[in-house]
């Protein structure tokens, strides 16, 4: 990981925090933002788009669905301050990627090792439910941040709608790293168009689906429709997580 990196991923933080693309987005969060829940009256609500966190040298990219509207929107970092969060850095703590169980704010101590935390779409959305067009907007910021992450092999995706959006990531990084290279070796040449996908993988808990340097995987969303009725259970949580860790190894032994 270069320096330049790093720096380059601190300074895409900041454009996706000034992002206002979505118009129903913007009205929403900042909605949220302004007359905020009735447990934290007393608080200063974060309100604009998410950037990711974590480690710069991860190898393994945690893609979530998009902030909640009292968790990551009030305190500003991803899966930060809900019981998606707990549930999550949680496991990240067993599985030795996180330096503490518990993400409650921007300024808790926590440090993630060997992963990246990022969501589909950056901004609260109504009743949690971005739309495609949504979704797509928000593409660009993702595939520049990948860019920026060049040890990630790994996405581990968060329930079926960031796993469409994984696809959609892992498509347009490989065709991108097709036109630089097709450029490098062409001068002036413009690269070949993105081909269509013959099948769409569909999702499932613990599926795999690998494309050029990527394995997408999947894991069922951390939120509390899932935890509470034991539809994802803490065991299955944890043999995800050794999964993609599991992945990585023989890459960058």
């Amino acid at each position: 990981m270069h320096l330049s990196d790093a720096r380059e991923l601190k300074t895409l933080g900041e454009e996706v925090v000034g992002c206002r693309r979505c118009p129903r987005l913007v009205a929403w969060r900042e909605l949220v933002a302004h007359e905020r829940r009735a447990a934290f009256t007393d608080q200063e609500y974060w309100g604009r788009p998410l950037p990711g966190f974590g480690d710069p040298r991860a190898r393994v990219l945690v893609l979530g669905l998009a902030p909640a509207a009292h968790g990551a929107n009030r305190t500003g970092r991803m899966f930060t301050g809900d019981r998606s969060g707990d549930f999550l850095y949680a496991a990240m703590c067993r599985a030795g990627l996180a330096s503490q169980p518990t993400s409650t704010s921007r300024a808790d101590g926590l440090r993630l090792r060997d992963v990246w935390v990022t969501a589909a779409v950056r901004c609260a959305p109504p009743a949690n439910k971005p739309t495609p067009v949504e979704r797509d907007a928000c593409l660009p910021w993702s595939v520049r941040e990948l860019e920026l992450l060049p040890r990630v092999s790994v996405i581990l995706c968060l329930g079926a709608f960031a796993w469409d959006a994984g696809l959609r990531l892992c498509a347009a990084a490989v065709a991108s790293d097709k036109r630089s290279s097709e450029q490098q070796q062409v001068s002036g040449s413009v690269g070949a168009p993105m081909r269509g996908r013959r099948h769409k993988p569909r999702f499932g808990h613990g599926t795999e689906h690998t494309e050029a340097r990527y394995t997408l995987l999947g894991c069922y969303h951390p939120s509390q429709q899932n935890t509470f009725t034991g539809r994802l259970t803490e065991s299955m949580i944890d043999t995800v997580l050794a999964r993609a860790r599991e992945l990585t190894q023989p890459r960058f032994t």
